[in-house]
């Protein structure tokens, strides 16, 4: 394990599995997301956690930020919910467990989490980011995760395609949460035709004039281009042979269930983009806006700028032979030193 830290703790409130782990501070200060999900057992959380916090130093290295990657999951039983007081507890805990880090790590959004949990976490902490703008923070960052999603779609498309047009291209948006929603109506104004799926039925309201589909249709739905946006771990041995698209660019974490797989959509002819270059936007934005306190111009300018990020990559691994996946973890290396 090559982590610079790693906390899993029983909350004092809560009794539940809190989990932080910072894999590196080397550029700064480790940032990434509070995640609440349920798990078959807390180490299941605790594979998540470390998965994720590598990715993210990936993330801030090849975004230019001075940060590091760290994450927080809290690791919930199967079948458990939480009212508002186990809820206000968990995020006490979590505020608890990073405050006693020291200024290494700061927490922002992510699964089962919003802004609003932030302020909470605040209370116990002030290493946290993503709050609403009433309170002082950078606002939800879904959207500017979004545009993020669509300057990376614009440079995936002009690589395979050679044309960086979105309109009239097929797209298979998977999961239409927050980041989703945003992607599918963005993408629906630049007149792309599109196919959508949820697992949670009652979000076929937001999909509009979009095909609604059940998620294993989606999957391997015929599109130009698959744009996973929700849980991670879908491209598989099992699934990749069956998809019937051209490339795969999507917001969702750790697409891959293992690294192998990013060579079998190689072989496959599929066009992968790294997860962790894709997603950036809305780290991005939260901390230039509240941790560096940059314009929004120029935060908007750092988002755009991930379309000629993974141009580079996708060019690198063309010219070397390589997967986008290696590709991209070698410039980040090279940004870590």
């Amino acid at each position: 394990m090559d982590h610079e830290n790693v906390t899993v703790t029983r909350g004092t409130r809560s009794t539940l599995p809190i989990i932080v782990a910072v894999h590196s501070t080397l550029l700064g200060q480790a940032i990434g997301g509070c995640r609440i999900a349920h798990y078959p057992h807390w180490r299941d959380g605790l594979t998540d956690a470390l998965r994720l916090s590598a990715a993210m130093t990936d993330k801030a290295a090849l975004a230019g930020l001075p940060h590091g990657g760290g994450k927080t999951v809290v690791a919930l039983p199967p079948g458990r919910t939480l009212d508002a007081a186990a809820r206000r507890d968990v995020l006490h805990d979590v505020g608890d467990v990073i405050a006693g880090l020291g200024g290494r790590y700061a927490t922002g959004p992510d699964v089962g989490t919003g802004p609003d949990d932030m302020v909470v976490i605040a209370e116990r902490t002030g290493h946290v980011f993503c709050r609403p703008a009433a309170a002082g923070g950078s606002g939800d960052s879904s959207e500017h995760t979004a545009t993020g999603v669509l300057a990376a779609l614009r440079a995936i498309c002009a690589d395979r395609f050679g044309s960086a047009v979105l309109s009239g291209r097929r797209f298979a948006v998977l999961g239409l949460g927050r980041v989703g929603a945003h992607v599918l109506r963005m993408l629906a104004a630049e007149r792309a035709i599109l196919t959508v799926a949820d697992v949670d039925e009652t979000r076929r309201a937001v999909a509009g004039d979009a095909t609604w589909v059940s998620p294993e249709e989606c999957l391997t739905a015929e599109a130009d281009v698959l744009v996973p946006s929700a849980l991670g771990g879908l491209l598989t041995p099992a699934t990749v042979p069956r998809l019937r698209c051209a490339a795969v660019a999507g917001p969702a974490n750790n697409q891959l269930d293992a690294p192998e797989t990013a060579a079998l959509l190689h072989e496959r002819g599929i066009l992968w983009a790294p997860d962790f270059v894709v997603s950036a936007g809305g780290i991005i934005h939260a901390t230039a806006v509240e941790l560096h306190h940059e314009t929004t111009e120029q935060a908007t300018t750092r988002i755009a700028g991930i379309a000629s990020t993974l141009t580079g990559i996708l060019e690198s691994a063309r010219a070397t032979g390589t997967t986008p996946l290696a590709a991209a973890r070698t410039a980040a290396r090279l940004r870590l030193g």
